[in-house]
């Protein structure tokens, strides 16, 4: 039932639940970015946190939130399929959209890049391990090839791997001068915002992934395809249209920096989170390679774009969109048995 159990599922009933959630995560997502832009400058802190910390985790709480839902009741399910694809699609599509609707070339720096790009590398590379890691010492006895089971001790793993980034962040906000913008903040305004935003999204994002789930059905399309684009897109939403504003403001920084530090969160926070509630969780590592290989390259490709010149021109985010659009070819070709890669 969708709008919370008032009305049946339909396609017309979904198609007006998704447009009315896309509009409350628009005004969601700007209440929290505009609390994020305070809460950072009256505590300190620099752009590149602001962006990797306090907007990404406040627009990844919908994924938590759903991972730890699931897990309480008992029904996880991994989904390394479409977690992934939901990071892919952070990766190229959002700072594709971003760069393409902002009128100027979208400035990085160095901090951006060797910092934030390259530990988000090493967090896919972490995840990577964790798996092979749950294949080596946990395989599902009587199972197919190739299956674990990620158990408790291995999930902390990358969550040892996010409390390094946080520590990391810590050192530099104690190193960055603050400008002094501070005054006339009202601090507690700021965080009544900052919830009210994550309480809308969140309300906004469960709703709009039921309707898109439901459209999936109706119209026949494959789990893997909707699992690694549709509903990507959809929990993905709240980041893209974040940074986009960001982006518009003038805060390339700030919206570059929350696509790398949402996606690190997802990775080795929520997807850990998870593991450690339910207890274990299965992974098909014939399936997780292949896609973890794709969200590599995605991230190569997303690291030489911002260090060329140190700024994302519209050219370069139009080979990143174009990069998207191949993959979603990919997996539809893979949906219907034109290529067999995942196995």
């Amino acid at each position: 039932m969708a709008l919370f159990g008032l009305l049946p599922h339909t396609p017309v009933v979904d198609v007006a639940v998704v447009a009315l959630a896309t509009g409350l995560i628009w005004a969601g997502s700007g209440w929290l970015e505009r609390a994020a832009t305070g809460l950072s400058a009256y505590y300190g802190l620099p752009a590149v946190v602001q962006g990797s910390i306090v907007v990404a985790i406040g627009s990844s709480f919908p994924e938590l939130t759903s991972v730890v839902v699931a897990a309480v009741t008992g029904v996880f399910d991994i989904g390394v399929g479409a977690i992934v694809g939901s990071a892919i699609f952070n990766i190229l599509a959002i700072p594709a959209a971003s760069g393409l609707l902002s009128d100027e070339p979208m400035e990085t720096n160095r901090t951006l890049v060797y910092k934030e790009a390259q530990f988000y590398m090493i967090a896919v590379s972490v995840l990577v391990v964790t798996f092979a890691f749950a294949v080596i010492y946990a395989p599902v006895p009587n199972g197919r090839p190739l299956l674990g089971r990620i158990t408790r001790p291995l999930a902390l793993l990358p969550l040892f791997l996010y409390g390094l980034y946080l520590f990391i962040q810590w050192q530099d906000v104690g190193d960055h001068d603050a400008d002094g913008t501070a005054d006339g903040i009202r601090i507690g305004k700021q965080w009544l915002m900052l919830l009210a935003g994550l309480a809308i999204i969140l309300v906004a994002v469960e709703q709009l992934v039921g309707s898109v789930e439901s459209l999936s059905r109706t119209f026949g399309i494959p789990d893997l395809l909707a699992g690694v684009t549709i509903v990507a897109a959809a929990t993905s939403l709240p980041d893209l249209l974040v940074s986009i504003r960001s982006a518009r403001d003038g805060q390339s920084v700030t919206s570059l920096a929350n696509v790398l530090g949402s996606n690190t969160f997802d990775l080795l926070v929520a997807i850990p989170l998870g593991v450690l509630i339910a207890g274990s969780v299965v992974v098909d590592f014939a399936t997780a390679v292949p896609m973890m290989g794709v969200l590599t390259l995605a991230t190569v490709l997303l690291f030489t774009t911002l260090r060329t010149e140190l700024s994302l021109s519209r050219v370069e985010a139009a080979a990143l969109l174009g990069s998207y659009l191949l993959f979603v070819a990919w997996i539809v070709g893979e949906s219907v048995g034109v290529t067999q890669l995942l196995r």
